[in-house]
């Protein structure tokens, strides 16, 4: 098995990191033997959008006859998610959805013709399906009766993964980290890993 594990914060020891290598812990809990492929993007920050990838995006036709070298980093970072048997994202919701590395990876994962397909009903994945644990650290609230903040990074991720054939997906979060001391933070790492859904690690291991 092998695990594509993500993180997004710049911060060394952030909620959401914590809570992505917790994710990481329990999944090897069930598969030990599993590699791990990592992505750092404030270690590794990846590049916005090229001119060349975005020209040869721009239509069909430049798309079926593209730029050299322009689908390189498109083509690698696909080709981690077609490896890995789950993956694991940690990341901040920043001003009420993504981070803006997270969004350039996005950006180089959802490829028309080769991550999914353009149909009159919209899009179509073309990746085969496999359990995405999604990590989040919001420093407001954004569920339950205590919410005082919208959430468009839940259901983005959910529309943009599963257009290009991500599906299970789970998400998991950590709020109001603003407002938590360690102990606090420590216990509401521990209720999110509770929520993990025992019949996808059973299927993992």
């Amino acid at each position: 098995m092998n695990i594509l594990h993500i993180d997004c914060s710049p911060r060394p020891e952030s909620h959401s990191r914590q809570l992505s290598a917790a994710i990481v812990r329990k999944i090897l809990e069930v598969a030990p033997g599993a590699s791990i492929s990592r992505r750092d993007f404030a270690a590794a920050p990846l590049p916005h959008a090229s001119p060349d990838y975005a020209t040869t995006l721009s239509s069909p036709a430049t798309l079926a006859a593209p730029l050299k070298g322009a689908l390189e980093l498109s083509e690698a970072l696909i080709h981690e998610v077609e490896a890995a048997d789950v993956i694991v994202i940690g990341t901040p919701m920043n001003n009420l959805t993504v981070p803006s590395v997270l969004k350039a990876w996005i950006d180089q994962v959802l490829r028309a013709g080769r991550t999914f397909m353009s149909t009159p009903a919209g899009k179509v994945g073309m990746l085969r399906d496999r359990p995405v644990f999604i990590g989040i650290a919001s420093g407001g609230v954004f569920t339950g009766d205590r919410a005082n903040q919208p959430d468009f990074l839940t259901p983005y991720l959910s529309v943009v993964l599963g257009s290009i054939g991500l599906k299970t997906l789970q998400f998991l979060s950590v709020q109001a980290t603003a407002f938590l001391d360690r102990d606090q933070a420590t216990h509401a790492r521990e209720k999110a890993l509770a929520a993990i859904d025992l019949s996808i690690m059973e299927e993992l291991a």
